[in-house]
C-alpha cells in the first residue's frame, strides 16, 4: 500500500521501511527548517511541512523505538547561522501545538479541563489573536532599556540581531514603568503594501526579489549589515513574553493590554473568549477578514487566559499544555474512488483503504484515503449518527480529498451527482481476505477484526515483525525482512521458534549462509545475537507478546506492578474468570482500565496462545522489574489518593508521584504504603485505618516530598 506521493502508509510500514522513513523525515523537515529559519527562504508549502512532521509523529507513535535522537518532534526551527552572535534563551522560545479542525479546539478545550479537573460547565476563558507569518523576535529589557533581541533560533539558542531590531520603528527603545527584566515576544512581518513595494525597489535595482512577506521580513532582519535592515519596512506585533523579573498581569489579556501600555504595538484582533464555542466563533470572524487584514497569517492562536492556569498545565517537550494554532483548513480535490481494499493488521483490524484516481492536494499526488472502518463508509459514526449527511462511500463515486497535517488524506464528501448509475453500496467483509476466517466486530469496537490469530498470515507475520522490534526483542540481524522472509520458507511460525532456528537446522549457519542475503559471518553473528537475547527484562518480554491495548508504558507499568515474570503468570490464571482478588488487583494498578485488563487476562486464557507464550518462555531467562534506584523519600512505595486535593489536581499528583519514583494505585490493599486523603475521603481511608497503612493529609504529603 502506498500513500500520498507513492509514500508507503503508515500501517503498512514494516519495521525497516519505519526506520528507512523516519531517517528521510528528519533530513527533509532539518532542511525545511534551515530553509525557513535560517536561510529566509522556504523550499516547501506550511502544508507540505506539517504534513511531514505529522507523518513522522504518527510513525514514532506506532514505532516509539525507532524514534531518532534528532528527532524533528524534538526539535525547534533551527540552529542559528554563522555570522552572528549566539544568545542562550533565559526561557526557551517553544512552539505551538496545531489543530485542523473545530473537534481539535474542543479536544483542546476537554483536555484542559480534564487536566485540571474542572466539569465542563465550568468557567474557562481564553484569548484568540491571528497567528502572524513572520519571523519570532524575542527583545530583552533592563531597567527600561533594550539591550538585547535574539532569533528563536532552535528554541534555545538564538541569533543576536539587537542592532536591526533597533531600526523597526514598532520597537521601542526606552520602557517607562516596565519590569526590571522583561523579555517581550513577538512577529517580525512585512505588510502586503509594504512588500510589494520593496519588491518593485528590488527588481529596478536587479536586486533580489521575494517570494513572499514572510521571507523579505526574516532576510531584512538577518542582515549582517544592519544598513540594509534599516532601509526594509518592518514591522513588530509583541503577543508573549520570556524572563520577567515581576508578573504584568494576572491573564494573559491584561498582560498583553500592559504590553501596548508600555509601548509595544499588540494585534488589535486579539479577543477575550469564554470557552471553545466563543474561539470557533472568533476563528470564522478572523478567517473571513483574512484576506483584508493587509499582512500574512496562516490560522489563530488560542491561549488560556490565566496565567496561573497556565503555570499549572506546563509544557510538552517542545509546546505548551495551555495553547493551540488553529491552521485554515487544508486544500481539497475531488477525484474518483476506484475501488476499496481491506488490509489487515497485527491486532487482526480489518482496514478499508480507498484507492483513487490520482489527484494533486496541496502540491502533492494523492492515490490513498484512509475509510477508516465499516461505519465511516456506510456513513455513520461510532454511535449511529450521520456524517456526511449519512452519505454512504461506493466504489466509482466522486469524492472529495481532504488534506492537512493528517498523514493519510481523508474524504471529506461525496457528489451524489456524480455517482454511477451501477454502483452499489459497499458491503464490508465478514470474512478476513487474508486467511478466511470471520472477521467480528465486538460491542462497542468500531473496527471489525480477524478471529484466525497466528493462523492468519497477515497477522502472524506482523506479531513476528513486532516481537522483534527496537521496544520488544530488538534481535540485532532480524528485522521485518528477515522475518518475512523466514516465515514465507516456513522456518519460523511463532516467536519460540527463532530460538530453535540453531537447533533445528543443525548447524544453523551453513544452512543460512547459503541463503539469499546471508553468508557465514552474518549467519553466525544472527545466532549469537539470538542466544544473547534469551535473558530478557520482564516489560519488554510482555510488550514483545503484542497484546492489543498493551503497549510500551502500560508493559512497564504492569512489570513494576507485578515485579516478577512468575508472579504474573499466577496472577493471570487466578484472573482468569474476571473476578475475585487477583482480578480486581490487577483493575487497582493506576493506569490499568477494564478494556485493558481484559484484554491481557484473555491472552493468558485462550489456549493456543496460552501454549506459544510458555513455548516461548521456555527458552528464556526473564529478569525480574527493578526497583526504583531514586532517593526520594517514596521511591518504591506504593501511593493512593482520595477525596479532594486543594493544591493540585489528582493527574498532578499522580504525575509528581511517580516522577519520585512511587506506584500509584487506585485502590487501598494490604500492598499500599501511603493513604493521601483529602477532604471528603471515604470507603479508602477507613479501609487504610483498618490495615494500619500509614495515612497523610494534602498538607503533609507535601511535606514528605519537599514540596510545600
Amino acid at each position: 500500500m502506498t500513500g500520498m506521493g507513492g509514500e508507503i502508509a503508515i500501517e503498512a510500514l514494516t519495521e525497516n521501511q519505519a526506520r528507512e522513513e523516519l531517517a528521510r523525515l528528519a533530513g527533509l523537515l532539518k532542511d525545511a527548517n534551515d530553509a525557513y529559519h535560517r536561510e529566509d527562504a522556504p523550499q516547501i508549502s506550511d502544508g507540505e511541512y506539517d504534513a511531514l512532521k505529522a507523518r513522522n509523529l504518527a510513525i514514532e507513535a506506532r514505532f516509539p523505538h525507532l524514534k531518532r535522537a534528532d528527532s524533528p518532534s524534538e526539535r525547534i526551527g533551527a540552529a542559528p547561522a554563522e555570522g552572528f552572535g549566539k544568545v542562550n534563551h533565559a526561557v526557551r522560545m517553544l512552539s505551538l501545538a496545531n489543530a485542523f479542525d473545530e473537534e481539535d479546539i474542543t479536544e483542546f478545550d476537554s483536555r484542559i479541563r480534564r487536566y485540571l479537573g474542572l466539569n465542563p460547565e465550568a468557567a474557562l476563558s481564553y484569548t484568540s489573536e491571528p497567528k502572524i507569518d513572520g519571523l519570532s523576535l524575542t527583545l530583552r529589557y533592563e531597567r527600561g532599556m533594550l539591550v538585547q533581541a535574539a532569533t528563536r533560533g532552535d528554541g534555545a539558542v538564538g541569533e543576536n540581531v539587537t542592532v536591526n531590531a533597533r531600526t523597526i520603528e514598532d520597537i521601542p527603545e526606552r520602557l517607562t514603568g516596565a519590569p526590571e527584566t522583561l523579555e517581550v515576544r513577538g512577529e517580525v512581518y512585512m505588510s502586503h503594501a509594504d512588500f510589494e513595494a520593496l519588491n518593485a525597489r528590488q527588481a529596478a535595482q536587479g536586486g533580489k526579489t521575494f517570494a513572499n512577506p514572510r521571507n523579505a521580513a526574516a532576510g531584512s532582519l538577518r542582515q549582517l549589515d544592519a544598513s540594509i535592515t534599516a532601509a526594509r519596512p518592518l514591522r513588530f506585533f509583541a503577543y508573549a513574553w520570556g524572563e520577567l523579573s515581576a508578573p504584568l498581569a494576572d491573564t494573559q489579556m491584561d498582560a498583553i493590554i500592559r504590553l501596548a501600555s508600555l509601548g509595544f504595538t499588540t494585534n488589535p484582533l486579539t479577543t477575550l473568549c469564554d470557552g471553545p464555542e466563543a474561539l470557533l466563533a472568533q476563528y470564522g470572524r478572523i478567517e473571513q477578514a483574512r484576506a483584508a487584514l493587509g499582512y500574512d497569517i496562516d490560522g489563530v492562536v488560542c491561549k488560556v487566559n490565566d496565567l496561573a492556569l497556565q503555570a499549572r498545565l506546563g509544557f510538552r517537550s517542545t509546546t505548551p499544555r495551555w495553547a493551540i494554532a488553529y491552521k485554515f483548513p487544508a486544500e481539497l480535490a475531488w477525484t474518483r474512488l476506484e475501488r476499496i481494499e481491506i488490509q489487515v493488521g497485527r491486532t487482526g483490524a480489518l482496514s478499508p483503504v480507498a484507492r483513487l484516481t490520482p489527484v494533486t492536494v496541496g502540491g502533492v499526488v494523492v492515490s490513498n484515503a484512509t475509510l477508516h472502518n465499516e461505519d465511516y463508509i456506510a456513513g455513520r459514526d461510532s454511535k449511529g449518527g450521520e456524517i456526511r449527511g449519512g452519505k454512504d462511500i461506493r466504489e466509482g463515486d466522486w469524492v472529495q480529498v481532504y488534506r492537512a497535517g493528517d498523514v493519510i488524506p481523508k474524504i471529506a464528501n461525496v457528489d451524489l451527482a456524480k455517482r454511477p448509475e451501477d454502483a452499489v453500496p459497499y458491503a464490508f467483509p465478514e470474512f478476513c481476505p487474508e486467511c478466511g476466517s470471520a472477521a467480528i466486530r465486538e460491542a462497542g469496537d468500531a473496527v471489525r477484526r480477524c478471529t484466525g490469530g497466528l493462523i492468519c498470515p497477515a497477522q502472524a507475520v506482523e506479531k513476528l515483525k513486532h516481537f522483534v522490534s527496537r521496544a520488544a526483542f530488538d534481535i540485532e540481524g532480524l528485522g521485518s525482512k528477515q522475518v518475512e522472509q523466514f516465515y514465507r520458507d516456513g522456518w519460523i511460525r511463532e516467536p519460540a521458534d527463532i530460538f530453535t532456528l540453531q537447533e533445528r537446522y543443525g548447524s544453523g549457519v551453513q544452512q543460512l549462509k547459503n541463503r539469499e542475503g546471508w553468508g557465514e559471518k552474518s549467519a553466525g553473528n544472527l545466532f549469537q545475537a539470538i542466544e544473547k537475547k534469551k535473558a530478557i527484562p520482564f516489560a519488554r518480554m510482555l510488550f514483545s507478546l503484542g497484546i492489543r491495548h498493551v503497549g510500551e508504558q502500560a508493559s512497564n507499568l504492569i512489570a513494576r506492578s507485578y515485579g516478577s515474570w512468575a508472579a504474573l503468570i499466577h496472577a493471570m490464571d487466578a484472573a482468569s474468570a474476571m473476578e475475585g482478588p487477583e482480578w480486581e488487583g490487577l483493575l487497582a494498578i493506576d493506569g490499568v482500565g477494564e478494556v485493558m485488563a481484559c484484554s491481557l487476562v484473555t491472552a493468558f486464557a485462550q489456549k493456543q496462545e496460552r501454549a506459544s507464550i510458555d513455548r516461548l518462555a521456555a527458552h528464556l531467562e526473564i529478569e525480574d522489574a527493578p526497583r526504583p534506584t531514586t532517593e526520594s523519600p517514596v521511591a518504591g512505595k506504593t501511593v493512593v489518593f482520595t477525596g479532594t486535593l486543594e493544591k493540585m489536581t489528582r493527574a498532578e499528583a499522580k504525575a509528581r508521584a511517580e516522577a519520585l519514583g512511587a506506584k500509584v494505585s487506585g485502590s487501598v490493599s494490604a500492598k499500599t504504603d501511603l493513604l493521601v486523603a483529602g477532604p471528603g475521603a471515604g470507603s479508602k481511608a477507613k479501609k487504610a485505618a483498618d490495615l494500619g497503612i500509614e495515612t497523610l493529609d494534602e498538607e503533609g504529603w507535601l511535606n514528605l516530598i519537599g514540596a510545600s
